[in-house]
């Protein structure tokens, strides 16, 4: 027997709850309230992942949001997902969850034939010095687990020392890093980012360069400076669309955002390619809330069925 409303739960974080600073969560909690997607609306919670009293199993949709604190205690993250995910419908399913997490992704997408920017992978026990960091250019160092640009950094090669410093630190924390040349058109053409929901493309965003030269890697950053609305190429959406296709196991996304940025040559390559909870930037794109909003529900609806 299935309920005639189906229950979605909108997985945030305590901080994020206390704080406000999910622009798009309330907004979205009232649209799918408000949907009317087969026939039906839904009930909404607003939970977070590790709030022990949730009840997963009550829910017939799961919808990952603003999780964003899932990148300083990773572990604990992918075995909630794991749990809930046999509870209820997680979306994305922990499989893509857990594949997502870590960016080295990257090389996955790379032998799959998807332009991405290049990138080198120093593990804890690698030595951080010499590390092959690049002499001719600028270039990146970060964690393969991080959001909001966590412990990432800009560096010339003359601050290699200073790098070097980064990376151990990193390794002491056991996190491994992840080295990249610093895209020179970010700091001219910006980083573009296309969200895809419900398997088809919904909206773009443009934002500004995040690491400024000389800021330190332990720095409070912003990670979405400069935003405004953006109508990819079709050379961005057929780049999107094939790295969205290398997802192993070529899983069911109800949800995707692909961040592109263009290489030496011009041509867009991925920078990162976010299944686990990424910003739709909906506030951008009012007239995306209810279709998003509709998917939800619909996809809730479908899984209550099942049930």
């Amino acid at each position: 027997m299935t309920r005639s409303t189906p229950r979605v739960a909108l997985v945030t974080c305590q901080e994020i709850r206390e704080s406000g600073y999910d622009r798009d969560l309330p907004v979205l909690a009232d649209a799918v309230r408000k949907a009317k997607a087969g026939g039906t609306g839904a009930d909404v919670a607003v939970v977070s992942w590790d709030d022990p009293d949730v009840e997963w199993g009550g829910f017939d949709l799961a919808l990952i949001r603003s999780t964003w604190d899932y990148s300083w205690r990773p572990a604990e993250f992918l075995a909630w997902a794991d749990r809930c995910g046999a509870a209820t419908a997680l979306a994305n399913p922990p499989e893509v969850v857990r594949w997502n997490a870590d960016k080295r992704y990257l090389g996955d997408l790379a032998a799959a034939g998807v332009p991405v920017v290049d990138t080198r992978y120093l593990a804890p026990g690698d030595p951080a010095d010499p590390a092959g960091l690049p002499t001719d250019r600028e270039y990146v160092v970060k964690p393969t687990s991080g959001a909001g640009a966590r412990y990432a950094a800009r560096y010339t090669p003359e601050e290699h020392g200073t790098a070097v410093r980064h990376l151990e630190r990193m390794h002491a924390e056991g996190l491994t890093a992840m080295v990249q040349p610093y895209v020179r058109s970010i700091d001219t053409a910006g980083e573009r980012a296309l969200v895809f929901f419900g398997g088809r493309f919904l909206h773009a965003i443009r934002k500004g360069a995040v690491l400024e030269p000389g800021t330190a890697y332990d720095d409070d950053k912003v990670p979405h400076p400069n935003l405004r609305t953006w109508q990819p190429s079709p050379a961005e959406l057929a780049v999107a669309e094939r790295a969205l296709a290398a997802v192993p196991g070529a899983p069911e996304l109800l949800y995707a955002r692909v961040d592109l940025v263009d290489g030496d040559d011009g041509t867009p390559r991925v920078m990162e390619l976010e299944l686990v909870e990424p910003n739709l930037f909906l506030f951008l794109h009012e007239a995306s809330v209810p279709v998003v909003a509709e998917a939800v529900v619909a996809e809730a609806a479908g899984r209550a069925a099942l049930r």
